[in-house]
């Protein structure tokens, strides 16, 4: 059997969307004939954005998991000013923003390089060289964001020249799409972006989500290098779907699953919804956002009149997200309107394909997300201008009366288990 070290920060309790990639692999490792250790962080020394404590379950009695303290600045900010207004990944939680929360960003940006999980690098390290000697290991596959555990992997490169260091980068680095929001100083974004280029020209193999990604990664390293570059996308567990669900029959619902910031502009969603609404009385339509609801949101909702048609469900855990995915009738997805949007691919949107209901999508026509809906015929993607179109497109899917399931054959590609053999094969080499 083979032995792999995984190294990931984001491991249960920790919820979200970024335990899930690497939770799912390590599940299904065993089954491909690879036994793998897991190195993460204390969750009473982590700052996780979100808990979901029944991940927990997903996890098997016999996988060796070993825990490691950390030095972790968000949780000292968080103890001084309140955990909600700490500016996270993505900053969803950036709403209505204060001088002080801006300086916290610019604190962030410029002080914690590449970001502020440095401080958890030394503590695993130093448990992944004490594995290695005593697991005889030669393959460590690291998950990143917090791309600062990239880090891990130079350290162990120069301790053991020999070991094959896989990096699996789930988003950009230096071109994220809030990256600009982290108020880099000129010096500062010069040490992220060496930081970003020893990785990549570091590593052995890296693993993206999307082919967007691979080609602002490929551009960044030496010609003739991007062979190394493979494309593995999020996907779906199966397993999270095969239980019978009765679907609220009271309203037809049309559902967002997560979290959404400034950057996400719903607006033409709104406008086709009201639209339906008024066309289709009969229907009782509701919108329902399941995910922490930013203010503007709200606000949007109550300026068109369609506020009682909403529902405002707040945080839940993984499960019950899937089960709202499920008991709805249209599932809305919507790509942030920013720099590289293109080859943003939301774990959310394989999940969606799993729910086997119509997407009604928001972004980039000739994106990443909207290829794989085109080639599953699981929706449609609009662009921000599209608004007619989407509302035209919305009235005609309301007259078809939809089986159990909704999308092609081609959405099994996307299923868990067979990522993980693609992954295999990249990690044994």
């Amino acid at each position: 059997m083979k032995k792999i070290l995984v190294i990931t920060y984001y491991w249960p309790p920790s919820g979200g969307a970024g335990v899930q990639r690497t939770l799912k692999f390590v599940k299904y490792f065993p089954q491909l004939d690879v036994k793998p250790y897991v190195i993460t962080v204390d969750p009473q020394k982590a700052s996780y954005p979100v808990v979901d404590e029944t991940l927990l379950s997903e996890v098997a009695k016999d996988l060796s998991i070993y825990y490691t303290d950390s030095f972790e600045p968000l949780n000292i900010l968080g103890g001084i000013v309140g955990k909600n207004k700490v500016p996270y990944g993505g900053f969803a939680n950036k709403n209505k923003e204060t001088f002080f929360q801006t300086s916290l960003r610019w604190i962030r940006g410029n002080f914690f390089i590449p970001d502020a999980r440095v401080g958890w690098v030394k503590y695993a390290f130093e448990k992944a060289e004490e594995i290695i000697k005593r697991e005889n290991i030669d393959t460590v596959y690291i998950s990143s964001p917090p791309h600062s555990t990239q880090l891990i992997g130079l350290k162990l490169k120069e301790k053991f020249p020999n070991i094959r260091w896989i990096a699996d980068m789930r988003d950009p680095w230096t071109d994220i799409y809030y990256y600009k929001d982290l108020l880099h100083t000129s010096i500062a974004k010069n040490i992220d972006a060496k930081y970003e280029k020893k990785v990549l020209e570091g590593a052995d193999a890296l693993i993206v989500v999307s082919d967007a990604i691979k080609r602002t990664f490929a551009a960044k390293i030496k010609s003739g290098s991007s062979d190394k570059i493979h494309v593995i996308p999020n996907g779906y567990d199966e397993r999270d779907f095969i239980d019978q669900v009765e679907k609220d029959s009271s309203a037809t619902y049309i559902t967002y699953v997560g979290t959404m910031a400034d950057t996400y502009k719903p607006e033409i969603f709104f406008t086709a919804l009201k639209n339906c609404i008024e066309e289709y009385p009969e229907k009782k339509i509701k919108f329902r956002f399941v995910g922490a609801t930013p203010w503007t949101i709200k606000e949007k909702a109550k300026e068109l009149g369609i506020e009682e048609s909403c529902e405002w469900i707040g945080h839940v855990d993984h499960g019950q997200a899937i089960q709202y995915m499920r008991k709805s009738d249209y599932l809305l997805l919507i790509i942030p309107d920013a720099q590289g949007a293109e080859g943003i691919l939301t774990g959310k949107l394989f999940e969606y394909l799993g729910a086997g209901k119509p997407i009604i999508g928001i972004g980039p026509k000739q994106g990443d997300a909207a290829k794989i809906i085109d080639r599953c015929e699981a929706g449609k993607m609009f662009e921000r201008t599209e608004g007619e179109a989407m509302q035209q497109w919305m009235k005609e899917i309301m007259k078809l009366e939809l089986g159990q399931s909704f999308g092609n054959t081609n959405v099994k590609d996307y299923e868990r288990q067979q990522l993980t053999k693609t992954l295999t094969q990249v990690l044994i080499k």
